[in-house]
């Protein structure tokens, strides 16, 4: 592999990153929380379909992509309704939640399936994006892949540093303590999943609106069982998920240009190796005690002020 091959693939990775990479900080904040948001996968939906209907509608990206937040927002404030208030099993919730957000996505979306539109506009930093290897990686990317990594130091910062952050980690921990401390416990969970959603539809508006340019029935492609396994993956640290969406991205945009350079070989079998990796990177956080130590104690388990003791 030449530099000007390397250059431009690292250049491609963060289109193939930054969904992962939303939706893994997410989950993150999720089940921080205590609250498994198996739903993801309909949040990166509907954030894909509502993203490209009110682009194509209204003429206006911004639009769109604000659109594809707030679907992705509400899908999973209805989960959060669901799990937190109403106390349903998170799992089985998860998976309707999915099944509703996939479902719906197709549904009101067949009427823009394939009908392009304009997309983002890269960066332009001018002579940077042209330093070998890293310049397109580092200067010549659009808007809201910069605006992502500011997303996850942003929620980095609020789980690790502020104050909101310690009662949120507080409710994962152990909900009954927190609440005896004074902590809102639903409120606190229903915040952390509605940013879940949100931050999900945002990825599904960079799928749609920037990587793409297009809405296609089920293009998210598996993507949110990924970012599951790259919650895993980052020890619930929104620093580390960046450091393993990459890592997925660059897995997924080399296999393309491997192709287009003459690779011979297996299509399909190129096609499973980002999947084959999550189950390796399931396999080996199963195996690892860092992984046991970071898990929120309380996660996945539904707590009302009556269960108090």
């Amino acid at each position: 592999m030449d530099i000007a091959f390397l250059g431009s693939w690292l250049g491609s990775v963060p289109t193939a990153a930054i969904p992962l990479l939303l939706a893994s900080v997410g989950l993150i904040l999720s089940e921080r929380a205590g609250v498994v948001s198996l739903g993801v996968e309909g949040y990166l939906a509907m954030g894909a379909m509502a993203a490209a209907a009110v682009t194509l509608e209204s003429g206006s990206l911004v639009l769109g992509i604000a659109a594809g937040v707030a679907a992705g927002a509400l899908l999973a404030l209805g989960f959060g309704i669901a799990v937190v208030l109403l106390r349903a099993e998170q799992i089985l919730a998860g998976l309707a939640t999915m099944a509703i957000g996939l479902g719906a996505a197709g549904l009101l979306g067949r009427d823009y399936v394939h009908r392009t539109f304009e997309g983002v506009t890269n960066v332009d930093l001018g002579s940077l994006a042209q330093v070998p290897l890293l310049g397109q990686l580092l200067f010549a990317q659009d808007p809201l892949a910069y605006l992502a990594i500011l997303l996850t130091l942003g929620g980095w910062w609020l789980i690790a540093r502020s104050h909101f952050g310690l009662r949120l980690r507080a409710v994962g921990e152990d909900p009954a303590t927190a609440d005896v401390a004074g902590v809102n416990v639903q409120l606190h969970q229903l915040f952390a999943v509605t940013c879940c959603g949100a931050l999900g539809g945002l990825g599904g508006a960079y799928l749609s609106a920037v990587a793409s340019n297009v809405w296609v029935e089920n293009m998210v492609a598996g993507r949110g069982w990924i970012a599951l396994a790259l919650v895993i993956f980052a020890r619930w640290d929104p620093l580390r998920a960046i450091l393993g969406a990459f890592l997925f991205g660059a897995v997924e945009a080399l296999l393309p240009r491997l192709q287009a350079s003459g690779f011979d070989a297996p299509v399909y079998l190129m096609g499973m190796l980002p999947y084959a990796l999550t189950i390796v990177v399931l396999v080996a956080a199963s195996c690892s005690r860092a992984r046991r130590n970071a898990e929120p104690a309380a996660l996945g388990q539904s707590y009302i002020r009556q269960d108090r003791r």
